[in-house]
């Protein structure tokens, strides 16, 4: 299965985005995680050490990666004729939640008919992650709407648009889920985040019902989830918090049962 998560900035989808990745890969899938924000922070959650995540190149801003993929030695023409089935081996870092993460950097202009070089690697390695791969691959959208479109994630099996109950966010969330359905996602669900009382609850699931959305999971708010973004914990240390498994429960009505069986792993196992 192959999912994007996409909402407001500040509205929570890379806590979502990292919960299901880190859940998976617990359960024993081969689990990809793609950041495709402008400011990557996915793998903090996943356990990855500042000094780690920040010496990760996003490949948006690998120059030695796209002039090798895209370079012919004339300057300014490059081809279009390249194949990408060795990046996730040599760019993807493993985690200590035991999800793979391969940093993607800003998504420009997917939707534009853009041919500029680094934007023709993107294209090509999302199409070949979430088509040609089996893996269960998490998408953790740039926050906004403009970089949705359908050079982007058209292909995957479903996007969580996550918003909590402000009136701003859920103009958002509503879309996103209209832009995702026109770009032929085939499953969009919208999930209430840091959700306080059974008012909230109720405004998640009126604006659904008006939007023709369906509302897929209510993450409260949990001061648990508070203290581990203080502290800068990864999402290992929300373990039995209310967030994490009102997340699992989102996965189990997701269905993750679509995805490939997951074969026995070695703990040395790498994506290939």
């Amino acid at each position: 299965m192959k999912i994007a998560v996409a909402g407001k900035g500040g509205a929570g989808k890379t806590l979502v985005a990292a919960g299901i990745a880190y859940l998976l890969a617990r359960t024993g899938y081969t689990t990809l995680a793609i950041d495709a924000d402008s400011a990557p922070n996915l793998g903090f959650l996943l356990g990855l050490s500042s000094g780690d995540a920040d010496a990760i190149v996003p490949v948006s801003k690998n120059e030695a990666l796209i002039t090798a993929k895209t370079g012919t030695g004339y300057p300014g023409v490059y081809t279009l004729n390249f194949n990408v089935d060795d990046v996730v081996l040599k760019y993807a870092v493993p985690t200590p939640a035991g999800v793979h993460l391969l940093v993607m950097g800003t998504v420009l202009s997917m939707g534009t008919g853009c041919t500029c070089p680094a934007n023709s690697v993107i294209r090509a390695l999302l199409h070949h992650l979430i088509i040609d791969r089996d893996e269960a691959v998490i998408l953790d959208m740039e926050a906004g709407v403009e970089h949705i479109g359908r050079g982007t994630a058209e292909s995957v099996d479903m996007m969580l648009v996550v918003s909590d109950a402000n009136r701003q966010s859920l103009t958002i969330a509503g879309t996103i889920a209209r832009t995702a359905h026109d770009a032929g996602i085939p499953r969009v669900a919208l999930i209430g985040n840091r959700i306080v009382d059974v008012g909230q609850e109720r405004v998640i699931v009126d604006f659904a019902r008006a939007h023709n959305l369906v509302v897929t999971g209510i993450i409260p708010f949990d001061p648990a989830m508070v203290r581990a973004g203080i502290a800068g914990d990864a999402i290992s240390a929300l373990e039995g918090s209310d967030a994490l498994c009102a997340i699992g429960d989102i996965l189990s009505r997701i269905n993750p049962e679509r995805l490939k069986r997951p074969q026995a792993r070695a703990d040395t196992e790498t994506l290939t």
